[in-house]
């Protein structure tokens, strides 16, 4: 999950040839593991908070062909979210994950 917790920044999301995207403070992206996202651009004031469901830890990757397939493996064995991290057993996680 990313907040933008202050000001305002563009992202791409899914890499190289994703599309990008413009959040502002409040904003919040919940981003299905395996999805690459990088900042574009920012307001001088931005603040963006990320954090992961209980029990999980980033993983980064940075694309190199040989090791897609164990990440691929990897990304498949992440289970989904227990409850929406914004609003909670009733979210919109549960209403459109599942």
């Amino acid at each position: 999950m990313l907040g933008c917790a202050r000001g305002w920044v563009k992202v791409q999301l899914g890499g190289p040839d994703g599309i990008p995207f413009q959040f502002k403070a409040g904003d919040v992206v919940l981003l299905p593991a395996g999805v690459a996202h990088r900042r574009l651009d920012s307001s001088a004031d931005y603040l963006i908070i990320g954090s992961y469901p209980a029990g999980q830890t980033s993983d980064l990757k940075r694309g190199e062909p040989a090791a897609y397939q164990a990440a691929k493996d990897a990304i498949a064995q992440v289970p989904l979210p227990e409850n929406d991290p914004v609003m909670g057993a009733n979210g919109a996680v549960q209403q459109v994950w599942y």
